[in-house]
């Protein structure tokens, strides 16, 4: 694991700053791209990993032994780890950027106005985006992807810990799209491990356009808190799964299972079981065996602890704790409100989740409850820009302003108004 240099902040601001100043430049170029480039380079990235990917993988292992041996939790760990499954997930995940459509240029509205002008809303990239991210290698490559593909330059600052694994990324798949046709100065990683470097990137005014931070609560409220470039609130995942009190049993354990234990590290994995008071006696005890078979510790208020003796009491910190581990807090609720309004407390306005016959019940859940992505008898773990279709994701915004829920290419552009004129001139 890479560690801090004798670096003065002029030395490290000069890094960043020059980095930011050469993905400005080429910025003009990026946005006018063809598709036919910007896919050719896609595809270039793609087969690039995968012939370099025992190159990668070494340089991930360096990572991983380094984070084993300052003593990061397996969550972490599994968050850090590629593998050649994983590769071959990432390169899938560049070809479906490929194939999605192309959203500059789109023309979004348009008419023409009595005095013969036409005007036209047009779909433009935002130009340069800033993306502050933790351990998980995988976003190196597809924020790269989705900004290529939606004609933005990108600036990239991993976390320390995955500095090895992304310094390999970014230099297989930046040489590739070069080779492609896109610009040698479009995908710039801050290649230096010192935390002052995100300081300055969050500080870069007319160099970033957009900052988006992915990763924990802590890195993403830092970011939002201390950046002066515009910023998008990602991330942060206190999700819940509520079950109704007629809700089909196997299917709200199969879901609470999912949701929880699938993959626990992650921003959409439930932290909290929310169970109504009439399904309590019947559903906890099945749902904790299974959950307990999977590994889960329990952390329960004092009705959900008399059904489910061996949980452990649950503190009000648990209720707002983000875990990205297998621990889930559980409450038994007297009332569909009382579930809204804990999740509306609590949560992180991400992913939530209700399990229940009632199309009446679905309907107030997804009319009251506030977060980005609301579902009705199925699992949060969905709310992922490939399994919505959007082919990758630069994050998960929990914001309502630009964008809400994943992020594909669409939310990486902005307008501009083209109007198209004979010689008129306003009077």
């Amino acid at each position: 694991m890479a560690t801090a240099t004798t670096r003065t902040i002029e030395e490290i601001r000069q890094i960043v700053e020059e980095k930011a100043r050469r993905a400005k430049a080429v910025a003009p170029i990026m946005a006018s791209l063809s598709t036919e480039v910007k896919n050719r380079a896609l595809l270039n990235m793609a087969e690039a990993i995968w012939e370099r990917r025992d190159f990668i993988l070494e340089r991930n292992m360096e990572d991983v032994e380094a984070a084993r041996h300052e003593g990061l939790s397996p969550a972490l760990i599994d968050r850090l780890l590629l593998n050649e499954g994983r590769l071959e997930s990432i390169c899938k995940s560049l070809h479906e950027v490929a194939a999605l459509p192309d959203p500059v240029g789109e023309i979004i509205e348009g008419w023409k106005r009595p005095n013969g002008l036409v005007l036209q809303k047009v779909r433009v990239p935002i130009g340069v985006i800033g993306v502050i991210y933790e351990s998980r290698p995988n976003v190196t490559v597809d924020s790269a992807a989705l900004c290529l593909k939606s004609g933005n330059c990108v600036v990239l600052r991993g976390g320390r810990e995955a500095l090895n694994s992304n310094i390999a990324l970014a230099s297989v798949i930046a040489q590739a799209a070069s080779e492609a046709g896109v610009p040698a100065d479009a995908i710039q990683l801050i290649d230096i491990p010192e935390r002052e470097a995100a300081q300055i990137m969050m500080r870069l005014n007319g160099l970033i356009d957009l900052l988006i931070p992915r990763g924990g609560m802590g890195l993403i409220k830092y970011v939002v808190e201390n950046a002066t470039v515009p910023t998008i609130e990602t991330g942060a995942g206190n999700c819940h799964v509520y079950v109704h009190e007629d809700a089909d049993i196997d299917m709200a354990v199969n879901i609470i299972v999912n949701a929880k234990t699938q993959r626990p590290s992650v921003c959409n994995a439930a932290e909290t079981l929310l169970v109504h008071k009439n399904i309590a006696e019947r559903f906890l005890p099945v749902a904790a065996k299974a959950l307990r078979d999977k590994g889960v510790e329990l952390r329960g208020c004092e009705r959900t602890r008399q059904l489910v003796p061996d949980a452990k009491p649950a503190t009000e910190e648990d209720w707002a704790t983000e875990f990205l581990d297998l621990i889930l807090a559980v409450k038994v609720v007297d009332s569909l409100e009382e579930a809204i309004e804990h999740i509306n407390k609590y949560g992180t306005k991400h992913s939530e989740a209700i399990v229940t016959k009632s199309l009446e019940a679905a309907k107030k859940f997804c009319e009251q409850v506030d977060a980005a992505a609301v579902y009705v008898n199925a699992s949060t773990r969905w709310t992922d820009g490939y399994e919505f279709g959007l082919g990758a994701e630069i994050g998960i915004s929990t914001q309502k302003l630009h964008a809400r829920g994943p992020m594909g290419l669409r939310e990486l552009t902005t307008y501009k108004w083209v109007v198209w004129g004979e010689g008129q001139v306003r009077k």
